[in-house]
């Protein structure tokens, strides 16, 4: 009996693995409006019925997609992060944010289906939510633990955040346990400046226009890090 159960389940994991795989190729010939269950279905030699047994709906895959694809950014970024001096937090930084730039490099495609253009008719679900801030996660860990180490340099001259910022940025704090509203507020300014980029190539709007990118990304690493006063962060490195 457990046996068979055991080979049941090792069954549908493979074919909940095959059909997912398809959903990734069809992300890069079609785009996300474009996946179809009945062509996975065609592709598998299997009538269409036994597909939304697995996936009852092209929402269904499209969720089971998009959590493959932050579960992944997730695990680079952890894996960078992991692989670098606790101490050591400009460089810590700098390895997330080229984690993940090679990951979005590497599936644009995955990429564009989290931070391009929302699918249309399609509203995420809160399973979505916890894959979706272990990148997040990790950076904000990196500053609360420099910040409680008190080694941050912030550079001064900038504009304190509006006043309607400490309702706001309740979310945020969750992430980045400590930190002062105005350094959240700096945090948020590098966090989607380093995604801003990377968004940028990806999705080609440097083309013809920036040829070295990783130098320009080395760049834009050191310039976010020093905004959030991270210490160790050489302007005039590389």
């Amino acid at each position: 009996m457990n046996a068979g159960r055991t080979a049941r389940a090792r069954a549908r994991a493979e074919l909940t693995r095959e059909i997912t795989q398809i959903g990734r190729r069809q992300l890069g010939t079609e785009g996300a409006t474009g996946l179809n269950l009945r062509a996975i279905a065609r592709e598998l030699g299997m009538v269409s019925s036994a597909v939304y047994r697995y996936f009852p709906s092209r929402d269904d895959l499209l969720t089971a997609l998009i959590i493959d694809a932050y579960n992944a950014v997730g695990d680079a970024v952890e894996q960078a992060d992991a692989a670098c001096a606790r101490d050591r937090y400009a460089e810590r930084w700098s390895a997330v944010g080229h984690a993940v730039r090679d990951w979005a490099l590497a599936h644009p495609h995955e990429y564009a289906l989290l931070y391009g253009s929302p699918v249309p008719g399609y509203q995420a679900p809160s399973d979505t939510v916890a894959p979706a801030v272990r990148d997040t996660a990790v950076y904000g860990r990196i500053l609360s633990e420099a910040y409680a180490a008190g080694v941050l340099d912030l550079p001064g001259g900038f504009p304190v955040p509006p006043p309607s910022f400490s309702g706001d940025a309740d979310v945020v704090r969750e992430l980045m346990p400590g930190l002062p509203d105005d350094l959240v507020a700096r945090a948020i300014a590098a966090w989607t400046g380093l995604f801003g980029f990377v968004s940028f190539e990806v999705f080609g709007q440097f083309a013809n226009v920036i040829e070295d990118r990783r130098s320009l990304f080395d760049h834009q690493i050191r310039t976010l890090g020093r905004l959030i006063g991270l210490p160790g962060v050489d302007l005039n490195a590389g």
